[in-house]
């Protein structure tokens, strides 16, 4: 298939009325989203159309059978005025992955990269100004092909649409260690990010919400045990200046600011252990008085501190104080992601924008 993407712009731009100042992230789409459709083998008819509804059959499957995968990534305004995109490689690959596992057909390269610049180049003006604020966007496949029937579907829909985004969470986290209910298991559909997985999980992360509590601490599905994941983020603890998260498994997702934070902390003289741990040796180091610190890391949550953990009712408070190792690896993303510090590892893909014009960088 050719990658020419044409353009149709809306004639009723909500730019001028949204206020960058109270970004309320999911709500508020930008004016234009990408489209191109899966029939007879391949992708075809890649365009970009003023945001709007969708028209599916009430059979279409992916209403029915779960054919559903979804990537989020940011494009971020530098200090010089440009625009680039974090690791959009590597969520474009993690999104073929997710892919493969729900038997969906992948997204090429070239339309993928193709595709995002073009909606962002457009867009660009919806980059807020604000150096806590980015451009959320929301790649995502369903399944469209119109019968009932337990099978693979034969069409699809592929999509990106784009959203501000300024604070997923404010503050200190509270989250609950869940040793009932589980996310996953190995051998599942955990390491894929498809709609599945978090529908599962809204009922015990309800019942928290209720109780008060931000997120939940998952564990393993066979000793209920090992913390895994935290809701929209994967989650990592230092101990005792030891940087320690899960392993990667066939239950917990991959993520791109995982990935990049342990990058940093290992290139960073910082210890790192990629291992299980236990939700009872995490309740041990707080009772005998080691440094604990606990923090989500995802693309929509970003760095977020932990400032209480719930195990088996008793309340336990990780360090957030300034100068933590939290505060020094989140600070050093944000700056490479801003253009503020360099960027050794070629993680921002750039769009340049030149006297008001959206123009690519070569």
């Amino acid at each position: 298939m050719t990658t020419a993407i044409p353009v149709t712009r809306t004639t009723h731009s909500r730019l001028a009325t949204y206020d960058f100042q109270k970004i309320v992230f999911g709500a508020n789409p930008t004016d234009h989203m990408f489209l191109a459709d899966y029939q007879g083998g391949a992708w075809r008819r890649p365009r970009i159309e003023p945001f709007g509804d969708l028209t599916l059959s009430p059979l279409a499957l992916c209403l029915h059978y779960g054919q559903t995968v979804f990537e989020g990534f940011k494009a971020y305004r530098q200090a010089d005025g440009n625009v680039s995109l974090f690791r959009p490689d590597r969520h474009h690959a993690r999104l073929n992955r997710s892919l493969e596992r729900m038997c969906m057909p992948a997204i090429p390269g070239e339309l993928f990269r193709t595709a995002v610049r073009r909606l962002v180049a457009l867009e660009e003006p919806w980059v807020p100004h604000r150096a806590d604020a980015s451009l959320y966007l929301r790649p995502f496949v369903i399944a469209t092909e119109p019968r009932l029937g337990v099978k693979v579907a034969d069409s699809y829909l592929f999509g990106i649409v784009c959203l501000p985004l300024a604070h997923y969470y404010s503050g200190h986290l509270r989250v609950k260690v869940e040793t009932e209910f589980v996310r996953a298991v190995e051998g599942g559909a955990g390491a894929a990010k498809c709609g599945g997985n978090y529908g599962a999980a809204f009922y015990p992360a309800q019942q928290a919400k209720e109780q008060g509590f931000d997120q939940l601490l998952w564990t393993d599905a066979l000793h209920h045990e090992y913390i895994e994941e935290s809701g929209t983020m994967n989650v990592m603890f230092v101990l005792d200046e030891v940087l320690v998260t899960p392993p990667l498994s066939g239950s917990i997702l991959d993520g791109v600011t995982r990935d990049s934070l342990l990058t940093l902390a290992r290139d960073g003289g910082i210890q790192v252990e990629e291992r299980r741990i236990s939700y009872k040796e995490l309740e041990q180091a707080f009772r005998s008085g080691r440094r604990v610190e606990a923090f989500g890391v995802g693309t929509a949550a970003a760095v977020s501190p932990i400032g209480e953990i719930d195990i088996n009712g008793h309340r336990y408070f990780p360090d957030v104080s300034a100068g933590t190792v939290f505060a020094r690896l989140q600070s050093e993303l944000q700056d490479i992601r801003l253009g503020q510090k360099a960027d050794p590892y070629h993680w921002n893909d750039l769009i340049r924008v030149k006297e008001g014009s959206e123009q690519e960088a070569g």
